[in-house]
């Protein structure tokens, strides 16, 4: 039976309900009140009857113990009937996970309350940058969460409890112009058909890439992973992607990801001819494979190819380094992909279709990157590229 106790501390007086509960080392967990009258009303919510009457999760007491069970359920089920997270992020989350447990943590899981959490925190954001600690923190609240959802823990004690990033999306993404895309693409017509022969073999296999890049707004990970199989029905079926270690192709992390895209006739045709005539066999069904057959890491395309074609078209920028003046690349490969974006928006595409088209799995990422462009008539790109192309 559940009992409350006055206590008497440096915080001044709250009032303590000690309840049976089996999944506690001594037995009972404890929660605290600032009045009286709160903690008379939990003693007679009939909540504390169902924790010492529950089953599920008795061997779930510590911090540490949620944790474990959190990161086993990212790695073999999936959070949320999702698919199980890559290797790659489940050794991120391991590496958060570690940080959690290294606070000491003087209660029991079940024991933890809102202002535990905010003190959590607080030492967080004291021993850790700040977007790291914002990782930790939304790392623990999932563990939270999958504890609530097992009926482990009755409340959701993180909640509103968060340590704002400053978002990437605050200022406005770079878009290049049609213009300049299509510089970018002619220039692409240029070094596939270049008399240096090395250069001319290079580029019949990144010309292509390039334009299936600008014209489908993928991800640099997306579009070098492409498959054979996945162009098809005059477009392509985004499957899969490399992962952000390079060490693995898998699927996109979000259903959002797997998507299918129309391609304009043009570009569907260039990709299929080489896809049918130039590609080199593989056994992972690349397109676009390198010599030792495996896939391109998005970082050399970018340094060898995109980085080129930049140069070709003119698109770059000086920048001064140790007093010495250098021309680099006006834009990276992920600026085609916000270009599309534009093309979409500018054809009046409704917000749906963009998120669909993009792969956004919460339509608030569309708003937070494109929102400055749907507030406009006009924008660097009108109807465009995808009709320019289909013109050619």
């Amino acid at each position: 039976m559940a009992d409350i106790r006055k206590r008497n501390g440096s915080k001044g007086t709250t009032w303590q309900v000690r309840y049976p509960d089996k999944a506690a080392k001594s037995g009972y967990a404890y929660r605290t009140f600032d009045t009286q009258k709160e903690a008379r009303e939990f003693r007679e919510s009939g909540e504390t009857k169902i924790i010492a009457t529950r089953s599920g999760g008795g061997h779930i007491v510590t911090v540490a113990d949620g944790l474990h069970k959190w990161l086993e359920v990212c790695e073999k089920e999936g959070r949320d009937g999702r698919e199980p997270v890559t290797a790659f992020t489940l050794k991120g989350y391991k590496y958060r996970a570690q940080i959690i447990n290294q606070y000491p943590w003087n209660k029991t899981l079940h024991e933890l309350t809102a202002p535990d959490v905010i003190e959590f925190r607080s030492w967080l954001l004291k021993h850790y940058p700040r977007s790291m600690a914002h990782f930790v923190l939304s790392s623990f609240h999932s563990m939270i969460l999958e504890m609530v959802f097992r009926g482990v823990l009755l409340h959701d004690v993180a909640a509103r409890v968060s340590i704002r990033e400053r978002s990437r999306y605050e200022e406005p993404v770079t878009i290049p112009t049609e213009k300049e895309v299509m510089a970018l693409l002619k220039a692409a017509d240029k070094l596939a058909n270049s008399k240096n022969l090395q250069t001319q073999r290079t580029w019949k296999r990144y010309r292509p890439l390039l334009y299936l890049a600008a014209d489908s707004g993928m991800r640099p990970q997306e579009y070098l992973a492409v498959a054979d199989a996945s162009v098809k029905d005059k477009g392509v079926q985004v499957s899969r992607a490399i992962e952000r270690s390079g060490k693995k192709l898998s699927a996109p992390k979000t259903a959002a990801g797997r998507r299918f895209i129309d391609l304009s006739g043009d570009v569907y045709k260039m990709v299929r001819f080489y896809a049918d005539h130039h590609a080199e066999p593989n056994k992972h069904n690349l397109i676009f494979p390198t010599s030792s057959g495996r896939w391109q890491l998005p970082e050399n395309w970018r340094n060898r190819g995109f980085a080129t074609a930049c140069m070709e078209a003119g698109l770059v920028v000086t920048e001064e380094v140790d007093g010495e003046k250098i021309e680099k690349p006006k834009y990276v490969p992920y600026d085609l992909r916000h270009f599309y974006a534009s093309v979409l928006i500018a054809s009046r595409r409704d917000l749906k279709t963009i998120q669909t088209l993009m792969g956004h799995e919460d339509i608030k990422t569309t708003l937070n990157v494109y929102g400055h462009l749907l507030k406009r008539t006009e924008v660097g790109a009108s109807e465009g590229m995808l009709a320019s192309l289909r013109a050619n």
